[in-house]
């Protein structure tokens, strides 16, 4: 498989590279050269979710690995369910939250841990990564205690949910945490200057575990396929899927899997009050503000790396631009969408209501709809009983975590002075 820096054509890598080095020349994400069609979609569908993964995964991947170490490395990750539940009518809920963190990531987050332990062949790995929420958990829990790895998380300091944070920040070990002054982009901001740090990077071996990394965005093409699988064979057809989008990673996936032969006629990326993909499907300007706080404060990002993939399919014509909708959710619609889903029975935090009001906004008036629930509502506890009047109970995993003490170090947005902060911490040299 050969993979192309979308910011320098001329870096041309495949799948092991592409998951070492993680971010490209001039920061450039990795993507596909060709993207082609499998076969046998329907045998594939009636298969378990391990199995058909195993097969998605072989085929994006290509003859780097043999099929039976992605059976292997892919059965060790998806250990756990991705159900579609009925929620109305037509209309259906994937839930993403049944993984050890409680969201989506915990996919994507597994099976790029699985991909660096392999592909690093004993010699010392750094992950640094940012998070707007659910990426830090998934992330540190999938490598937490892995010989010769060490992680290192930046999170917005006072922006992402209590739960969200007890869940990576009360590890310790191999798992080092900074709050950092100021927002998510800003923390991605720091990210991508250590990716420009060739003494950083060969110093620590460093990779990222964003979306960024390929290994992660393939991981979720493989729920996709687990969700069209669930429903009757009779409403496969001409199905809408909606995707709360921050960094945009999740509705890459959903692309790629449409393109590679998924049944998905239409798909909505909807973001909150960060608006910037939708402002430019509009008025064809990049121009991203400053980022705002929102309940969904997961999707609190202006500036989203995986925009770049995203846009390459469409302008590429692998995915046609007029089955393809983004549109903003205001801090009012997302709270009367939680209260009109408790209605229905069903219990939604903020990005969940988010994703459904997509579908609302977009449906054309056939098909069966999908939204994406990509966290479990009690790690969003305190927006939703607020909202709701309710009283969420807490999860094993939440309830242990928010007993610990936080190990976090806050900084501020200073490049040299995180590089100071990892270079101690990790008990290296200046």
């Amino acid at each position: 498989m050969k993979l192309v820096n979308l910011k320098d054509a001329s870096q041309q890598v495949s799948f092991v590279e592409a998951v070492k080095i993680g971010l490209g020349r001039q920061q450039g994400v990795f993507f596909p050269t060709n993207l082609s069609k499998l076969d046998k979609v329907d045998e594939l569908l009636d298969l378990p979710f391990a199995t058909r993964s195993a097969v998605i995964l072989k085929h994006l991947i290509g003859d780097e690995l043999p099929a039976s170490v992605v059976n292997e490395m892919v059965t060790r990750a998806f250990n756990f369910p991705a159900p579609l539940v009925k929620v109305k009518n037509n209309t259906y809920c994937l839930e993403l939250f049944h993984g050890p963190t409680l969201a989506f990531k915990d996919f994507g987050g597994r099976f790029m841990a699985e991909c660096i332990s392999l592909f690093s062949e004993g010699e010392r790995v750094t992950i640094l990564t940012a998070t707007s929420g659910d990426t830090g958990a998934a992330v540190a829990h999938a490598f937490y205690n892995k010989p010769n790895v060490d992680v290192v998380i930046l999170y917005p300091e006072g922006k992402i949910s209590l739960a969200q944070q007890k869940l990576f920040t009360t590890l310790g070990n191999n798992i080092h945490c900074y709050s950092v002054k100021g927002s998510f982009d800003d923390c991605q901001a720091l990210v991508k200057e250590a990716f420009l740090d060739d003494e950083l990077k060969k110093t620590l071996g460093l990779n990222s575990a964003n979306s960024i990394n390929i290994s992660r965005l393939m991981a979720q093409v493989c729920y996709y396929f687990e969700a069209v699988s669930q429903l009757p064979k009779l409403e496969r057809e001409k199905v809408h899927i909606s995707v709360p989008s921050g960094n945009f990673g999740n509705v890459c996936a959903a692309m790629i899997a449409a393109v590679i032969g998924l049944p998905i006629a239409r798909l909505s990326a909807t973001t909150n009050q960060n608006d910037t993909v939708p402002r430019y499907l509009k008025d064809n300007e990049w121009q991203p503000n400053t980022t705002k706080e929102s309940l969904s404060n997961a999707m609190d990002v202006s500036k989203p790396n995986n925009w770049p993939r995203v846009e390459a399919m469409l302008v590429d014509g692998l995915y046609a631009k007029d089955n393809f909708f983004s549109r903003s959710v205001s801090e009012t619609s997302t709270t009367e969408i939680m209260k009109a889903l408790h209605v229905e029975g069903y219990l939604a935090e903020p990005h969940t209501a988010i994703a459904y009001q997509g579908l609302k906004q977009d449906e054309q008036g056939d098909g069966t709809e999908i939204f994406l629930a990509t966290a479990h509502p009690a790690k969003f506890k305190e927006s939703v009983d607020k909202v709701l009047g309710t009283n969420i109970p807490l999860p094993p995993a939440l309830s242990d975590a928010l007993a610990k003490p936080c190990l976090a170090e806050s900084i501020t947005a200073d490049y040299a002075k995180l590089k100071q902060a990892v270079y101690q911490k990790l008990n290296v040299g200046l």
